[in-house]
């Protein structure tokens, strides 16, 4: 059945941020990686039917205002404690993708009592051992796009997110996206050199998903996630890239539903 869901525009902290949400139940948050919200998917709907899912634009990406200040996935960090807090959702479940597990994983170091559980799909935020982060910003978009992915083939939405040249609008979007992005990770890049320490003293329940062939951010990632979260479990999707809530959608939710609904 699928759920009512709006976008609206709301202030936290005196800047204008884009929202989509839908469903009902206990609070969910989203946090979309560095390419930016890519809007209300299949998989939002399927977790809207056991949560209300919170889906915003960061500060400076999509449609919602830059803030000056803000330089540092840490910064970032610091806006959803005040988000948290306006919409009263503590103490709330998160699912991060890509720097938003990053962003995820600064949350649960500096705020944990708001957060009851936590889901670090192909997070960055923690330099690998084995390979390395590819540079998404020495890469054109088109490149990126096929990083992203195993097999677009098996990917029930690619089509309709990917399959058609981007509007003037999209396109300036995206550019904005990629700008703040870079702002937040560069230097060092994709990664908190504190994060394992930080991740050591964790206790919330953890969650990591990695695609086995992600190729943006390495499998070893999860893995040392894995060894610095107390707790934490890993699971590997087979034949799967850096965007397993897009390419293989029943998988990813076969492992985060049950973790996330455990009471």
């Amino acid at each position: 059945m699928a759920s009512a869901w709006q976008e609206e525009q709301i202030t936290i902290a005196g800047l204008q941020v884009q929202l989509l949400h839908g469903g009902q139940g206990a609070p969910l948050l989203v946090l979309h990686g560095a390419g930016g919200n890519p809007g209300w998917l299949r998989f939002h709907e399927a977790l809207a039917q056991h949560f209300h899912v919170y889906v915003p634009s960061h500060p400076g990406f999509g449609h919602s205002e830059r803030p000056d200040w803000m330089e540092r996935v840490h910064d970032l960090a610091y806006f959803y404690r005040w988000f948290i807090e306006a919409l009263q959702l503590a103490p709330l479940a998160i699912v991060g993708f890509s720097m938003g597990g990053w962003l995820a994983a600064e949350m649960v170091a500096m705020y944990p009592a708001a957060i009851r559980r936590i889901v670090l799909v192909g997070a960055a935020g923690i330099k690998p051992g084995v390979g390395e982060i590819s540079d998404i910003f020495l890469c054109t978009p088109a490149e990126v796009l096929q990083q992203q992915f195993y097999d677009p083939t098996q990917a029930p939405e690619y089509e309709r997110l990917y399959g058609s040249a981007p509007t003037p609008e999209q396109y300036q979007v995206a550019a904005w996206n990629r700008e703040m992005a870079a702002l937040l990770t560069w230097k060092p890049y994709m990664y908190n050199p504190k994060l394992p320490v930080l991740m050591a003293q964790v206790q919330t329940p953890t969650l990591l998903v990695w695609g086995r062939q992600d190729a943006i951010v390495p499998l070893n990632c999860g893995e040392l996630y894995q060894q610095a979260i107390p707790g934490s479990r890993l699971v590997v999707i087979e034949t799967c890239g850096h965007s397993p809530q897009i390419e293989k959608p029943q998988a990813f939710l076969d492992a985060v539903v049950p973790f996330l609904t455990v009471s």
